[in-house]
């Protein structure tokens, strides 16, 4: 699908992530099975929102926003020069410090690509190679938290017939200089893959390589619900690991079937990334999710995407397992404190109430983002009582400590009910 933007469209949705202990750890996300496995072995099916950082390189506090939304990963958009901007090792290393920061996986992707064989200014999967070469220094290493999206859209409507070989030599070169990330690789036309191409030359794309997730983009192609379902289910039936790295509720060439997309993807356990955080221009800003990267905007789709029916907080996606801990935990991963000293909550699963006040080791955690975590909450208990600004007011743990010549309720205890 053709993209007329300024900041061109990608929307890759991440869907649930259920952990499920299936296969043995491995240094970094691996497939089996068409499903996708994280380092500690557990399944893991991304669900998230992709980012147009290569635009907008100093909104990269996005990132937590986009994980309060309930996201387990984040696709992120890098350039190579096409847009004016060039990320170089140095900042990739950033983004994914912002990602690891934000328990998020990141799955970065290379936009240069997008539309070759149609778009003049497109560049080949063989570039985009060179590219990832110029940034192995950030990446190698860091096979626990980041996917590789070799390169976005990256053919058009012309020339499509070279993909699968263009692929499979991509991504043996990357193999070659010792990438050993998970590879996510985009269909052509211009995502869409109308022709089918991905879908009957996946098995050998996979042959070459077993590390490999594919990536249709859904718009105007997918309008109806056997469309959607149809594709996706040529993939699961085969054993290969499938995402939707784009979709909108709304396009140019035509209306998506959303609600189809999240309702499949969600009960079939497929990942889903939507397009896209904020920024989009030329005529598609309908796709921004927020106004003006400002979290507390939502627009119709972000509304949709995050709140509505099968969004992101009704899947309430897990963060892969080295974030969490269970079954493993992976040093340097500590979720981290909020301004009010209660450390974050590893998963917002940890809230049943959605209070933004969790339970996690015996303590109190704060969920990112929620109102206990910006300020925005009471500090009352419902008894009228203050909440203890730490647990250690209360030794002898009845829910009732002492501070500032007072009683206080440990927020979270049987005092607090």
């Amino acid at each position: 699908m053709r993209r007329a933007i300024a900041l061109m469209i990608g929307v890759l949705i991440a869907l649930v992530g259920i952990p499920a202990t299936a296969q043995a750890a491995s240094p970094g996300f691996s497939v089996s099975g068409g499903k996708i496995y994280d380092a500690n072995g557990a399944q893991f099916i991304p669900q998230g929102i992709n980012h147009a950082h290569t635009w907008y390189p100093d909104e990269l506090d996005s990132l937590a926003a986009i994980r309060a939304a309930g996201a387990n990963t984040v696709r992120v958009v890098l350039s190579g020069g096409r847009w004016g901007t060039s990320e170089n090792a140095s900042e990739v290393a950033a983004i994914i410090g912002e990602c690891k920061a934000n328990q998020l996986v990141c799955i970065l992707e290379y936009h240069d690509t997008t539309g070759y064989g149609e778009d003049s200014s497109a560049t080949s999967l063989a570039a985009a190679v060179q590219y990832w070469k110029s940034v192995k220094s950030a990446v190698v290493g860091r096979e626990k938290y980041v996917m590789i999206n070799i390169g976005n859209e990256p053919f058009g409507n012309s020339s499509y017939s070279g993909w699968t070989s263009a692929t499979i030599s991509a991504i043996q070169a990357l193999r070659a200089d010792g990438f050993t990330h998970t590879l996510v690789v985009d269909a052509p036309n211009w995502g869409q893959d109308w022709s089918n191409t991905m879908r009957d030359n996946a098995p050998a794309v996979a042959a070459a390589d077993g590390n490999v997730v594919f990536s249709v983009h859904m718009y105007g192609v997918y309008d109806t619900a056997a469309e959607v379902r149809t594709y996706l289910d040529a993939f699961t039936s085969r054993g290969l690991a499938i995402i939707v790295g784009e979709f909108g509720d709304n396009h140019s060439d035509g209306n998506p079937d959303e609600a189809t997309i999240m309702s499949y993807t969600r009960s079939q356990g497929i990942g889903m990334l939507g397009w896209s955080w904020s920024g989009n221009g030329s005529g598609v800003e309908y796709l921004d999710m927020v106004n003006g990267f400002n979290s507390s905007s939502l627009t119709a789709w972000g509304q949709r995407f995050i709140n509505g029916v099968d969004g992101l907080k009704a899947r309430n996606p897990q963060v892969a397992t080295v974030y969490s801990g269970d079954p493993g935990t992976d040093p340097g991963t500590d979720p981290g404190t909020a301004p009010n000293g209660y450390p974050y909550c590893s998963s917002a699963s940890s809230d049943p109430d959605g209070d933004g006040w969790g339970w996690e080791q015996s303590r109190s955690c704060v969920v990112r983002g929620s109102a206990a975590d910006t300020g925005t909450q009471p500090s009352t208990a419902p008894n009228g009582y203050p909440y203890c600004s730490s647990t250690s007011s209360d030794p002898d743990g009845d829910g009732w400590g002492w501070e500032q010549s007072r009683s206080c309720v440990v927020r979270g205890s049987a005092a607090d009910r």
